[in-house]
């Protein structure tokens, strides 16, 4: 339930129920643990809770418009149910319950999805289309799912070929589990070969840019480390080298090419909101995804920007919205302020949960953040949570010593 909460169908279709399931599932099971709940854990999570929702009610009360208290009322949701798993999770005896139980997840993900980009040659003239208010898809009878967002479909070596998005709502997703996938199999379980092939397969399948060059970050790096005693550097290299003219391309295609539009609109959730939050960086503009877009759409850039980017190649062609930014860092920037955001960031890095090559990890999960908007949903959320959580154990730890 904590990753289909970060962009999974079933959250996009049934948000509320979905939600209501998930913190149901949290508490039952916390109750299953009865007396085994650590204390300090309990005081470290309590008042994580209450710093984490009083710096939201700041935003929402010193926000420059008026906020949504609905939208608002949501987050506090989010930060429940996030601080929840996690109090979980850090019950749990075995410290790595939580690595272990997402590793399983995710290779059912990995199964799926590539059952599902197989399946769509069979199945693509026998689906039927499933609508809510912010997203559309096809399904066949309801095991696999493909979007119907343009440029879903390509044409590959003359044969059509859609996107894999498996479960979650665009291939964007998809890509960022199997990267993290990839990650923990490389960095602390088998080290599988004919897994780590399938998991590549997977990325490729998603014809993500973003993920074809967080796999190649991966595939750099460990062949410097972990990979180094098993695979030949040139076997790393043979398969570099066509990721890497695959994602050439790719990124050759979204800057100039047909898909220019999901470049620009890209380019300018990274470079507007940072502006937006040069003027507002005390408390940001505020969350309410409304508000949000209505200041995006009368907000222009200073040219100068655009004399930059033109002097490495760029042209900036996009001066303003109305929709919600895909980049959730320059969200958070633009709807929080710089001091919150900063805080938010370096808890990220101060997380405990994956503390082995904790470089790459904030790597892969930050680049993920930027590139979709997910940081504010419980699987990544919880890594902010993670880092409040470890600060405030070590602050009741010591002082219970003291006593």
């Amino acid at each position: 339930m904590l990753v289909l909460s970060t962009g999974g169908l079933l959250f996009v279709f049934n948000r509320n129920s979905a939600f209501l399931l998930f913190a149901s599932i949290i508490i039952f099971s916390l109750f299953y643990i009865g007396k085994g709940i650590k204390r300090s854990i309990y005081y470290s999570s309590f008042i994580t809770f209450i710093v984490v929702l009083a710096l939201f009610a700041i935003n929402f009360v010193f926000a420059i418009n008026p906020q949504s208290l609905t939208k608002y009322s949501f987050f506090g949701v989010i930060i429940f149910t996030t601080i929840l798993t996690l109090f979980y999770f850090n019950n749990q005896g075995n410290k790595d319950y939580f690595i272990n139980s997402l590793y399983f997840v995710l290779k059912l993900i990995l199964f799926q999805s590539l059952f599902s980009f197989i399946a769509y040659f069979f199945v693509k003239d026998n689906l039927f289309l499933l609508t809510s208010e912010y997203h559309d898809t096809e399904t066949f009878n309801y095991l696999f799912y493909y979007s119907v967002k343009e440029g879903s479909v390509i044409n590959l070596l003359g044969l059509d070929i859609h996107r894999n998005s498996g479960i979650f709502w665009e291939p964007g997703i998809l890509q960022v589990y199997l990267n993290i996938l990839f990650f923990l199999e490389v960095s602390i379980f088998n080290r599988n070969k004919k897994l780590l092939g399938l998991i590549i397969l997977g990325i490729l399948s998603t014809y993500s840019t973003t993920g074809l060059l967080l796999l190649i970050i991966q595939l750099i790096y460990f062949s410097q480390t972990e990979l180094k005693r098993y695979i030949p550097i040139i076997l790393i290299a043979l398969i570099s080298i066509p990721l890497y003219f695959i994602s050439s391309v790719n990124l050759n295609e979204k800057i100039y090419g047909e898909r220019e539009f999901s470049f620009q609109k890209r380019l300018f959730d990274l470079t507007q909101p940072f502006f937006i939050a040069l003027e507002h960086p005390i408390t940001g503009v505020g969350l309410d995804i409304v508000q949000f877009q209505n200041v995006r759409e009368e907000f222009y850039i200073n040219s100068n920007l655009d004399n930059m980017l033109a002097g490495v190649g760029i042209q900036q062609k996009l001066e303003t919205t109305s929709k919600g930014s895909t980049n959730s860092i320059m969200y958070m920037l633009a709807g929080m302020g710089f001091p919150t955001s900063i805080l938010f960031i370096f808890m990220f890095i101060k997380q405990q949960i994956i503390i082995k090559h904790r470089f790459l990890w904030f790597t892969l999960s930050f680049f993920s953040v930027m590139s979709e908007p997910l940081l504010f949903k419980p699987f990544f959320f919880i890594f902010i949570i993670s880092g409040f959580s470890h600060f405030f154990y070590k602050v009741v730890h010591n002082k219970k010593q003291l006593a």
